[in-house]
């Protein structure tokens, strides 16, 4: 027992907890100060500070990693998890953990097996978002006015581009200069794609119609950049159509999925973007030649069928004889057919003439007479006998209203009574006024229609035996003939005929 705590109080050093600490750092990093680690990406953490934490994992064990901000924005592939990579850095502590992390300075994937598991891996997910469809994308439209290119200025890219664009149909080109590798070309690319469908329609800058993004040859690293998930979202996400020229026709990338239309080659692209100026031009001499070969060819048939219709009519004499003939016998029967129409309106006139009697008109002059001398004998009884009717009412009534109130009402029913007074012979005048207008026309009328109006012209009515003669037979078989003029009758031969009680007017008389 003693031993023991002999032990326990001995000579054995003691170490606060940062001085362990410190040498198991110096430890590590001695004997670990630089090694490579392969292995499979585990978690993956992005802070907002820009370094990066993931882990690095086999089978059988777990190391943290960590990859400041400056060397992850140098790395030409960045991490994501389930990728196989190899990680050159240096092993060390961190103390406020208890644990031991790899500071990575350099990191890749474990050859081309793993970067294109991840490449495929990014394509499922992009094609399963429908950045992919078909349906989505856009036709390339058939002759832009302005071309916009996203490539790197000093490559041969552009120059081969502009080269065919000049030779097949020359248009206005916009240039975006971007890094077309490295760890620079994904944002650039991407900024160039959103910048150009930013530019306003019509602006002092023009906006383009369609856009190549554009690369040359190279290697899976070379190219990398134009796969992307940003670079990808960007083309999907353009409203201008987009052409994807990223290397050789053998050479795949994300950008030519997500693009409207993908080039083997950058020259292909140019071919894409314009026509040939040249086919136009013939094409266009093709369609005027074929559309004045059919012009005329039509101008032709028509023709000609108008000759073969022109043989089948009459000659134009033949069709106006009868027209002509017609028109000739409606003139020669005119003249007899107006005379009838006169002579049988002249005979109408003369019956409506010879129904109307003076008689007819007096009676109906006294009666109108008669009926507004009834209105006026019956309107100042009716007067009388309403202005009673009030006095009656008002003496009714006059314990039961005051001096001012019932002055009042005297005056206004006066004033009314005047109002009316004044409308009631207005409209008696009025009456009296249109009754004689209409009988001194009705006097005209008898005036006009009389054969009184016709004697005075010249003409004269013949009497046989009190009748009317209107022809020479009844003239030579009459006693007497008594003739009356304007002015007064003769009597020729016979005896005076009889004198009725009431004679009426002659209907009808001859006319000589």
């Amino acid at each position: 027992m003693d031993l023991i705590e002999g032990d326990e109080t001995g000579n054995t050093p003691e170490f606060t907890v940062s001085e362990i600490s410190g040498a198991v750092k110096r430890v590590i990093e001695g004997e670990f100060g630089h090694v490579r680690i392969r292995g499979e990406v585990g978690r993956v953490s992005r802070p907002r500070s820009g370094h990066v934490y993931l882990d690095l994992k086999d089978d059988r064990a777990v190391i943290s990693a960590v990859m400041w901000k400056g060397v992850a924005a140098r790395q030409d592939t960045q991490p994501e998890e389930g990728m196989e990579v190899i990680a050159v850095g240096r092993l060390t502590t961190f103390p406020g953990q208890s644990k031991y992390q790899l500071v990575i300075e350099e990191i890749r994937p474990a050859g081309m097996g793993a970067l294109m598991a991840m490449l495929e891996k990014r394509r499922k997910m992009l094609a399963a978002e429908g950045l992919f469809d078909e349906g989505r994308k856009r036709p390339i439209p058939f002759l832009p006015e302005v071309v916009g290119v996203v490539t790197s200025p000093s490559g041969a890219v552009i120059r081969d581009i502009l080269h065919r664009l000049r030779d097949r149909f020359p248009r206005k080109v916009l240039i975006w200069p971007v890094a077309v590798q490295g760890q620079a070309c994904a944002p650039e690319v991407a900024r160039a794609i959103a910048g150009f469908n930013a530019l306003s329609p019509g602006g002092a800058v023009p906006r383009p119609d369609v856009l190549i993004v554009a690369r040359g040859g190279g290697s899976v690293e070379d190219l990398w950049g134009f796969n992307e998930e940003a670079v990808v979202r960007a083309a999907a996400a353009s409203e201008i159509p987009l052409i994807s020229a990223v290397g050789h026709e053998t050479d795949t990338t994300l950008i030519d999925f997500a693009a409207d239309r993908r080039a083997p080659t950058p020259t292909a692209a140019a071919e894409m973007a314009v026509p040939v100026r040249r086919d136009l031009m013939v094409w266009a001499d093709e369609m005027q030649a074929r559309l004045s070969r059919a012009v005329s060819q039509r101008l032709e048939t028509r023709a000609q069928r108008v000759g073969d219709l022109a043989r089948a009519l009459p000659r134009p004499e033949t069709l106006l004889e009868t027209a002509r003939q017609r028109l000739d016998t409606a003139s020669d029967r005119l003249p007899a057919a107006l005379f009838r129409g006169v002579q049988t309106r002249r005979v109408a006139l003369s019956e409506a003439g010879g129904a109307l009697r003076p008689s007819g008109l007096r009676a109906r002059t006294g009666e109108a007479r008669r009926m507004l001398h009834g209105w006026t004998t019956r309107l100042d009884p009716a007067l009388a006998r309403l202005a009673a009717t009030k006095r009656e009412a008002l003496g009714r009534r006059a314990d039961r209203l005051r001096v001012q109130p019932i002055a009042s009402r005297v005056k206004d029913s006066r004033d009314r009574l005047d109002a009316l007074t004044a409308q009631l012979q207005a409209a008696q005048t009025s009456r009296l006024k249109t009754e004689r207008d209409r009988l001194k026309a009705m006097g005209r009328l008898n005036e006009t229609l009389s054969y009184r109006a016709t004697l005075a012209r010249g003409y004269a009515v013949v009497r046989g035996d009190g009748n009317v003669v209107t022809t020479k037979t009844a003239a030579e078989a009459a006693t007497g003939l008594e003739i009356e003029f304007q002015d007064g009758r003769l009597r020729l031969g016979g005896t005076a005929p009889k004198t009725k009680a009431k004679a009426k007017p002659p209907e009808q008389g001859s006319l000589f």
